[in-house]
């Protein structure tokens, strides 16, 4: 079954959610995995740019949210599930709006993750690394480019730098989109209570840092919520 939904659209989103709801009798995952990509330096994006791009990637999942979250709370139950980026934890040239999207994202599956644990409803992000799929045929590219001159020739790195990792991902076969997928029914399938928060999925080498990096925040926000007697809202609960 598939039900037609515009993420940027409040009343297509609230429409898609309830049409769900009623022909499948009941919501028991979200996942957010609507999202586009940019490429090109970050001054040429101008605020529309930034606008457009964040009304998919961010206010796209806070509409989602925002529609699914009370059922899910009602029933004491539900998965949501993030699809973000190891762009999402670092920073790398020329895809500047999207890591702020994307670092934006990260900072809202937190909060939803606390906000919402004590009514059962579990938050997960999986951190993918890139893939050789359509994704880059759609990459938003800045509308205003009046100031490519002043950049002189360091202006065309950035499509000699896609064009380099596109190499790097075509002749990897590991690299295979199917793993993503792959990673979001191993979290749905696992136990309640006992799904990661985050998961990352690259088969290239970018994610060994992020790993450590992402173990190494889970400690530091352990602390802080034990530091002030709310750590069990780190962790779902069935009330």
């Amino acid at each position: 079954m598939v039900i037609e939904l515009d993420v940027t659209n409040d009343e297509s989103v609230a429409q898609g959610v309830h049409a769900a709801i009623e022909q499948l009798h009941g919501l028991d995952v979200l996942i957010n995995n609507a999202g586009v990509g940019v490429l090109g330096m970050q001054e040429y994006f101008t605020t529309d740019d930034f606008k457009r791009l964040f009304d998919i990637n961010v206010f796209g999942v806070q509409r989602m949210n925002r529609e699914v979250a009370p059922y899910f709370r009602g029933n004491k139950n539900g998965l949501i599930i993030y699809i973000s980026s190891l762009l999402g934890r670092i920073a790398m040239p020329f895809y500047g709006p999207y890591q702020a999207s994307k670092w934006a994202l990260e900072a809202m599956a937190e909060n939803y993750r606390v906000e919402l644990s004590t009514f059962g409803v579990e938050n997960c992000i999986i951190e993918p690394g890139g893939y050789p799929t359509t994704f880059v045929d759609n990459l938003m590219k800045p509308s205003d480019t009046s100031r490519a001159e002043s950049y002189g020739d360091f202006h065309h790195f950035p499509t000699q730098m896609l064009q380099s990792f596109e190499h790097v991902l075509t002749s990897n076969p590991q690299q295979n989109p199917q793993r993503v997928a792959d990673a979001m029914v191993e979290l749905m399938a696992m136990p309640f209570g006992q799904k990661p928060f985050r998961t990352t999925v690259d088969f290239i080498g970018m994610s060994d840092h992020i790993v450590a990096y992402n173990q190494h925040l889970e400690q530091i926000t352990t602390g802080l919520y034990t530091n002030f007697g709310m750590q069990n809202l780190l962790t779902a609960s069935k009330l």
